[in-house]
């Protein structure tokens, strides 16, 4: 499955839940839009870190909508893998197959 089907399964499946309990999904979107909007850090630079923490805890429908977050927000191939990096260097060998996948998904979206 290419990770353009992978982010349409992912929407689908999210609006399927936010059917099912749409109080919590309008809470949960409410907090997303509070700390992306909010702080002193750009959403360019939360979005690095979301990616991260996606990585970190092995999440690919997090990884294919941070990435597609970051490049809309004007991230390059060079930034996403520095992050990548990051995220390596703390999580380790299985940071690094995420990471790999987060790649992919970059190039993919992106069009590299």
């Amino acid at each position: 499955m290419s990770w353009e089907e992978k982010l349409s399964a992912t929407r689908s499946g999210l609006r399927n839940l936010n059917t099912a309990i749409p109080d919590t999904a309008r809470a949960f979107g409410g907090l997303g839009k509070a700390v992306k909007e909010g702080g002193t850090l750009d959403y360019k630079v939360k979005e690095f870190v979301a990616l991260g923490i996606s990585v970190a805890v092995r999440c690919e429908p997090c990884i294919s909508l941070h990435i597609e977050a970051l490049i809309k927000a004007g991230a390059t191939r060079e930034e996403v893998a520095d992050v990548l990096a990051m995220t390596i260097q703390m999580g380790g060998g299985p940071s690094m197959m995420y990471a790999a996948k987060a790649l992919e998904c970059f190039d993919e979206l992106a069009g590299s």
